[in-house]
């Protein structure tokens, strides 16, 4: 899995490139839980479930249905105490995207267990066929050079094309107002 970090920096990153206003911290908050929410199925490590299992790491957590599932939730939230001039219908496609991004990263990396995209229909495991970032060490197995190496590739590939995709928005943002 890429690291906590990355999940929560590249939802929100790529997040700001499409949202224009500025919205609250509380939005923001909300954004970063969604795309780390996945990962709550570590947890699941301590009660004896099996990394394949349905319910273990990449499991159910990691699919399209959670991400539908988390995303109405938040929506649902976002929308009742926060005022941030959106549609229960955008709010429920940003937070679904921002939870399904977690998956999707997941399937760049080069180890571990693949994805459940499809859970709880089919416990089926997907990678994409390109997986350049290199798997994190679970726990505290990431303050060692090896979570050094992850992070190096975190950078090159996924933090470094999310500031791109940023840095894009906002110039196209620049060159429309001006016309």
């Amino acid at each position: 899995m890429p690291t906590i970090f990355l999940h929560a920096i590249f939802a929100s990153v790529v997040g700001k490139a499409f949202v224009k206003k500025t919205i609250s911290f509380w939005f923001w908050l909300l954004t970063a839980l969604c795309a780390i929410i996945p990962d709550a199925d570590v947890a699941g490590l301590a009660f004896g479930i099996k990394f394949g299992s349905l319910f273990g790491h990449r499991g159910f957590t990691h699919s399209i249905m959670f991400a539908l599932m988390f995303g109405g939730v938040t929506a649902f939230f976002a929308d009742r105490f926060l005022q941030t001039g959106r549609s229960f219908i955008k709010l429920f496609v940003y937070f679904s995207l921002a939870t399904f991004s977690h998956p999707l990263l997941d399937m760049l990396t080069n180890g571990g267990s693949g994805v459940a995209l499809l859970a709880p229909f089919s416990n089926e495991r997907y990678f994409f066929p390109w997986r350049p970032v290199e798997v994190s060490p679970i726990g505290m197995g990431f303050f060692s050079d090896r979570g050094l190496d992850v992070t190096l590739s975190e950078i090159i590939w996924i933090w470094l094309p999310a500031i791109a995709v940023l840095t894009a928005a906002i110039i196209v943002r620049k060159l429309q107002n001006r016309m």
